[in-house]
């Protein structure tokens, strides 16, 4: 009888570790990916952050990291430097600098691609057309003031992540990346 009792638990044990092994190999080979995402100073003052953390919660995101900062117009400038021969460059360091903005770093499988298509078109009036369930058409003004911003590709997430979270401001290097 105990010679019966020992093999049931030794097929237990095997069971269970080839289980919890399994688990652990499928959990390794899912890479997650981390993003930038930024609600702006008009996301801010206007009362969006809860809206859009829900959102973000929702559609499978963790919240990896996350802090409100006020950008001084170097920090701005330095951020957005890809953009500072461009006619709306000053426009867009005063209203970055206008108020706090609140910086998270997003963690997912395929983060950048699925936070661009939630934070829909950089131009938040299009957003209400041609994306009306994203979060630039639920909170955005305009191209300027679209109240989120989000990393556009595996090379300026890291960057910008490292921007805020890498411990300084100073001697970062600024890649191009198209969106606001």
């Amino acid at each position: 009888m105990a010679f019966r009792n020992v093999r049931c638990l030794e097929k237990f044990i095997f069971v269970f570790f080839i289980s919890i092994t399994s688990r652990h190999l499928s959990n390794a080979s899912v890479e997650e990916e981390k993003t930038l995402a930024m609600i702006k100073p008009d996301g801010l003052f206007s009362n969006h952050t809860d809206a859009i953390k829900k959102v973000i919660l929702d559609s499978g995101f963790h919240i990896f990291e996350e802090m409100i900062t006020q950008l001084n117009k170097d920090g701005a400038s330095s951020f957005y430097a890809e953009h500072s021969s461009k006619s709306f460059f000053s426009s867009l360091i005063k209203y970055m600098t206008s108020g706090p903005v609140l910086v998270m770093v997003l963690e997912k499988e395929n983060a950048i691609a699925d936070w661009r298509n939630l934070i829909g078109p950089t131009d938040a009036r299009k957003a209400k057309s041609t994306h009306p369930h994203s979060i630039r058409a639920m909170c955005g003004q305009d191209l300027e003031k679209n109240c989120v911003h989000g990393s556009d590709s595996l090379q300026s997430a890291p960057r910008e992540i490292s921007f805020f979270f890498g411990g300084t401001l100073s001697g970062t290097e600024a890649t191009m990346h198209d969106e606001l």
